[in-house]
């Protein structure tokens, strides 16, 4: 059977140049989180290079969001590329069933050296959500070969941001989550308040009553705790207080619960700490990596855990790991992540890191001052204005890159992650154009017109 996709007259032929047929992208095309019948618009993007992007009018813009809070080592940085150009000459893919490689073996043996002492093994996984999915799986493995295996919930806090993938959503924030529209098929699982004490603030033991007590009454069902250490990214922006996280990990001894930490946004610098479990002095059981890993310039996650929770894991009946993605440990993804982290570990983001918050803290202090202003917070290389209604992305995108820089609000926030190697005018570009959009917001007498259309 001879079955046409197109007829004669809607044959979609290849475009014969290099531009960006953005008519094409709007009908075919699926961008994250858009509607293919209202769809946001999309920038045609040519090139990057150091913080900055080529639209294909030859507009640059300062990049204030790291490409999704991964790019920070900015854009064509030579060590990475010359990293990558080299392992495509040698060897791009194997599978890693049974066979293994050169970077595969020096990334475990870089992020075995730089986490926490507990952290001995390493699972390459794809992206940030199937990290998340292998934490889970692991802990309930665990418990399966500690004879336990009632102990099948994930306790987590609301507000929270793991990913959307099924199990990944089903740790999500059950409000403004998924939960909803895909029914039964996520996974109930166990919610505590988000934490309240400001990091910074005064701790309020008070929070860790209601926690305390899902602890209490609910620890033989509970195979782990997962939580975003310091920092809930996409859940809100919201910095908590690092007592509480320490305070998670007394618990979660004193019940015999695992602590998993997704430290896929906050990992690698970006909150003044190597990595933000630091802050609050802790471990982890299993700790999820991702995004930074190879400075943005591949898909590539890592899950690490400890001894006890492999050896839980291969005493498990199934006697093995159950999860093996077709491209894990890819060389390329690996090779690049050996070279960011070599940048890494020059040390040079912890003055990079440390300039950029203090930039931020005095740039966006004025923003305190608006009336539409809930909140002005900034911690390492992280600024945030919380506005005090939901933001019409689309319009906002668009003045924002009349204003020559790429930051993507959501929900009712405005925020920056930059790359670490941005400039102090390029930072202050950033700053000024959020002050900008967000006076703007303030001023407006429509005020409907900044409440997002999805």
């Amino acid at each position: 059977m001879n079955i046409k996709k197109h007829s004669t007259t809607q044959l979609i032929e290849p475009s014969a140049d290099q531009t960006i047929d953005l008519e094409f992208d709007k009908n075919h095309l699926w961008h994250p989180y858009t509607s293919m019948e209202n769809a946001l618009p999309a920038f045609g993007v040519v090139s990057a290079e150091g913080v900055e992007l080529t639209l294909q009018n030859g507009d640059k813009l300062i990049d204030g969001t790291s490409s999704w809070w991964a790019c920070v080592h900015g854009y064509s940085h030579p060590k990475i590329v010359a990293a990558m150009q080299q392992q495509t000459q040698q060897l791009s893919h194997v599978m890693f069933g049974g066979i293994t490689h050169r970077p595969a073996v020096e990334l475990a043996r870089m992020l075995v050296n730089m986490t926490s002492e507990r952290l001995t093994k390493v699972f390459l996984a794809d992206s940030g959500s199937i990290a998340v999915e292998v934490s889970m799986k692991m802990a309930l493995q665990y418990w399966q070969g500690k004879a336990k295996p009632d102990k099948q919930k994930i306790l987590t806090v609301k507000s929270g941001y793991h990913g959307d993938t099924f199990a990944a959503m089903s740790v999500c924030d059950p409000d403004g989550g998924m939960h909803t529209m895909f029914g039964e098929l996520v996974t109930k699982q166990l919610f505590a308040p988000a934490p309240t004490s400001c990091f910074g603030d005064t701790f309020d033991p008070e929070e860790l009553v209601s926690i305390s007590d899902m602890f209490e009454n609910n620890h033989q069902q509970i195979a782990a705790v997962l939580i975003e250490p310091i920092m809930q990214g996409a859940g809100g922006m919201r910095f908590y207080h690092p007592e509480y996280l320490a305070a998670l990990r007394r618990l979660c001894d004193k019940y015999d619960v695992l602590l998993i930490l997704d430290e896929i946004a906050t990992g690698f610098g970006r909150t003044g700490k190597l990595f933000a479990y630091e802050h609050a002095n802790i471990e982890a059981d299993i700790l999820c990596l991702g995004k930074a890993l190879t400075g943005g310039y591949v898909s590539l996650a890592a899950t690490m855990c400890s001894d006890k929770v492999a050896k839980g894991v291969s005493d498990s009946p199934a006697g093995v790991f159950m999860h093996g993605p077709t491209f894990m440990g890819n060389p390329l993804a690996c090779s690049a992540a050996i070279a960011s982290l070599e940048l890494i570990n020059q040390q040079q983001w912890q003055a990079q890191v440390s300039s950029i918050e203090s930039q931020m803290k005095s740039e966006l202090a004025d923003a305190k001052a608006y009336s539409n202003v809930v909140n002005v917070r900034v911690l390492g290389a992280v600024g945030v204005l919380e506005m005090n209604s939901t933001l019409n992305t689309a319009e906002l995108q668009q003045q924002f890159v009349d204003l020559g820089v790429w930051i993507r609000p959501f929900s009712n926030l405005i925020y920056i992650m930059p790359p670490y190697t941005i400039s102090a005018s390029q930072l202050s570009k950033l700053t000024t154009a959020m002050k900008t959009v967000a006076s703007q917001i303030e001023l407006s007498d429509d005020k409907q017109a900044f409440i997002s259309h999805g």
